[in-house]
């Protein structure tokens, strides 16, 4: 697959396809319903599937930290639309000089001019351009213009509701990851390489794997009953912090796995964190003792949690998955709601709500 980073580096090669535009946060059910759509069109011209992409998101761009946290990152994004047949992904930074562009100016400068595009899949809804004429009737009209076709896509939905990232967003906060995976035809999961830092897990006998998260709203925040995976595939029950750490005082988000029975250097490794149970939100502990203490806890919570859960799974009736679409999370223990609350002993009487406050 390609991936395109700009206008300036579009090729002849890369013109005449079939396209669509958006943020495709999650790629979710919704989205692979959109490329499924495309693919049939870009099959019968015999040309490549382009998806349009923006970087950052439009509402990154003007909204900053009050935009919603993202599901994916671009590097997981693009993979999943490769995953569903995207041959080309075109990311367009979108800064001062993108969003100065009138809607006939994006449509001659990127879509024509650009990608040449045979046919365009979009949403009726779409908007774009400085000046607000960029809608679905200005690219039907264009596309009449220009010879190429343009359609809306179809609106896919799961007992009875549009599937959409912010519907996601607002599972994954409640901790009803089993929903959420309904709606992503997939696990929610976070990925990133382990690498070194304080080690301070090390001096209380709880040595993590510590992946670096982007300096952005996060999706989830707090800590988590999960099923860790490996580059070679095995996978571990494990407890994660997604957060800031506050006890330690930690500038930049960091995702904290404890994996509960695994012994070796993870360093340099990729992983894979399924969350599958929300047991509580981030508190500051007035010291590494209390702070032990509690890890203490959060680590038998999970680990009686999954192995509960684990449990049912395998005893579970295997047709009753491929009765409900077939879908690929069923092995993972994913939680439906977030544990029993348990009290965290803290140096404030704050926490308590603080806590509360990352429930999302």
């Amino acid at each position: 697959m390609r991936v395109i980073r700009g206008l300036h580096n579009l090729r002849a090669a890369h013109r005449g396809c079939v396209a669509t535009i958006g943020n495709f946060d999650g790629v979710h059910r919704g989205h692979q319903a959109i490329l499924q759509q495309c693919r049939e069109h870009a099959s019968r011209w015999s040309v490549p599937l382009t998806v349009v992409v923006f970087e950052p998101q439009p509402r990154e761009f003007f909204a900053g930290d009050q935009a919603p946290p993202r599901l994916t990152r671009l590097r997981e994004k693009v993979r999943l639309l490769r995953d569903f047949g995207a041959e080309q992904v075109l990311v367009l930074p979108f800064n001062d000089a993108l969003r100065s562009l009138t809607g006939r100016e994006f449509i001659d400068q990127v879509l024509i001019g650009g990608l040449g595009v045979k046919h365009l899949v979009v949403g009726d809804d779409f908007r774009f351009g400085c000046d607000r004429r960029g809608d679905f009737a200005l690219l039907a009209e264009v596309g009449r213009e220009q010879g190429f076709g343009v359609e809306h896509t179809r609106t896919f939905t799961v007992d009875d509701e549009r599937v959409s990232s912010s519907r996601v967003r607002t599972l994954l906060a409640s901790g009803n990851f089993s929903a959420a995976a309904r709606l992503l035809g997939r696990a929610y999961s976070l990925h990133g390489r382990v690498v070194r830092d304080q080690q301070l897990g090390r001096t209380i006998g709880v040595p993590t794997a510590n992946l670096p998260l982007m300096a952005q709203p996060l999706t989830l925040r707090g800590v988590y009953a999960v099923v860790a995976e490996l580059e070679n595939g095995e996978r571990y029950p494990a407890v994660a912090n997604v957060g800031f750490r506050p006890t330690v005082g930690s500038k930049r988000p960091t995702l904290e796995v404890h994996l509960l029975d695994f012994k070796g250097d993870l360093y340099g490794q990729r992983m894979t964190v399924f969350p599958c149970a929300r047991l509580r939100g981030e508190v500051k502990f007035d010291g590494l003792e209390a702070l032990k203490a509690q890890i203490e806890r959060d680590q038998n919570r999970a680990r009686h949690y999954l192995t509960a859960a684990m449990g049912e799974k395998d005893s579970a009736q295997h047709h009753d998955a491929e009765q409900d679409d077939g879908e690929q999370y069923y092995s993972l223990p994913l939680a439906s709601a977030p544990l029993g609350r348990e009290t965290a002993s803290s140096d404030s009487s704050s926490a308590g709500n603080s806590a509360d406050a990352n429930d999302g």
